[in-house]
């Protein structure tokens, strides 16, 4: 019998991540590049100057990538996600009727 050698996947049930980002940020800066192009395209069939243009959407992506990136290291991979869900939660629940406690 010949003893076989395999290979340990490590990164198995890993999120994906790229160049620090990751998970669903990935995807929000592709989104906001992608319409990022779509306002470039927009404002240069409006007739502004090719140069303005290019400063606001230049502007605009690096802002954008400056809060994105900011979020995945503020959040990680959930915590976004969990945030949100949080702020829905109510602080307390009100009930002006003692009804709903004396039913049998």
């Amino acid at each position: 019998m010949s003893n076989s050698v395999y290979q340990i996947n490590k990164g198995i049930n890993q999120s994906i991540e790229f160049k620090g980002l990751k998970a669903q940020y990935i995807w929000y800066l592709g989104g906001g590049v992608v319409s990022l192009m779509i306002i470039f395209a927009i404002l240069y069939i409006i007739g502004l100057p090719s140069l303005l243009c290019v400063g606001l959407v230049g502007t605009a992506g690096a802002f954008l990538v400056f809060k994105i990136y900011k979020m995945s290291n503020q959040y990680g991979e959930y915590g976004m996600m969990k945030a949100l869900a949080k702020k829905q939660i109510p602080k307390c629940i009100k009930v002006y009727s003692r009804a709903i406690f004396l039913r049998i």
